[in-house]
């Protein structure tokens, strides 16, 4: 499982001081760009040599309690299945070790024309491993 560490800024809540519902999505979207990175994998150079970008195709989330400003949070990430063109993952947003938020996320591997494609089996590889 991979662990990633955010920090509640004022812009990231509402006039409450509590965070704004969408910034959670882009909590986890930051822990899955360093999840991947963490794999050993360069999306950019993924991208540029054999022209591969993932995407997010589906979001399943619940907000179980809410974050304020100035907390430290952690954002965890953890592979549940890596196939031919598709990956799904756990994510979860936690203070210390009290949930706050928790996601499946699906991401599609798709060519840069926005057609379905198919990962490479070292890239599969690396994805399970991470």
């Amino acid at each position: 499982m991979h662990e990633f560490a955010v920090r509640v800024y004022y812009e990231d809540t509402d006039l409450a001081g509590i965070v704004y519902y969408a910034n959670y999505l882009k909590f986890i979207e930051r822990g899955r760009s360093e999840w991947v990175r963490g794999c050993g994998i360069d999306q950019m150079g993924l991208k540029a040599s054999q022209g591969i970008v993932f995407a997010v195709r589906r979001v399943e989330a619940d907000y179980l309690r809410p974050a304020r400003f100035g907390e430290d949070l952690t954002v965890t990430t953890r592979a549940d299945a890596v196939t031919g063109a598709r990956i799904t993952l756990s994510q979860q947003v936690l203070r210390g070790t009290e949930l706050l938020f928790d996601a499946k996320i699906t991401l599609a591997c798709l060519s840069e024309a926005g057609a379905p494609a198919r990962l490479p089996s070292a890239i599969r590889t690396l994805l399970n491993q991470g």
